[in-house]
């Protein structure tokens, strides 16, 4: 059963365009563009794919589980990537790779499931 969608998927995508035009000009997004944008990508990710053996989490605004392979259900899951809504918006659309992220300090990864390079983008970098 897919993930239940909490972001209408043509408002997501139109926050996404937002947070990314914001970002392109040099500003912060708006917190409701970039909450929704957030929300919106990591719905995305957990649709395409699906499962509970990692936990990617952007706070303060969500968290997701995907990937297929063994599932928690209590405390920490056996993978977690956590990062903050600019690099996670840049991840899901391809702007930065998961690589060079990680690679900056700009996620934290742990676990043997916890490389989501294979997994991005989610969307395209234009939105």
């Amino acid at each position: 059963m897919p993930p239940r969608r909490r972001t209408d998927p043509e408002q997501g995508r139109a926050a996404l365009r937002a947070a990314l035009d914001a970002l392109d000009a040099g500003t912060t997004p708006q917190r409701p563009d970039l909450a929704a944008a957030v929300r919106f990508t990591l719905e995305e990710l957990a649709a395409h794919h699906p499962g509970g053996s990692v936990e990617v989490r952007v706070p303060p605004f969500a968290a997701v589980q995907v990937v297929a392979g063994p599932k928690h259900t209590r405390g920490t899951p056996p993978a977690v990537v956590e990062t903050d809504a600019v690099t996670w918006l840049e991840l899901a659309t391809g702007r930065l790779a998961f690589e060079d992220a990680r690679a900056g300090g700009r996620v934290r990864a742990s676990g043997e499931r916890a490389d989501l390079g294979r997994l991005l983008p989610v969307t395209g970098p234009g939105a």
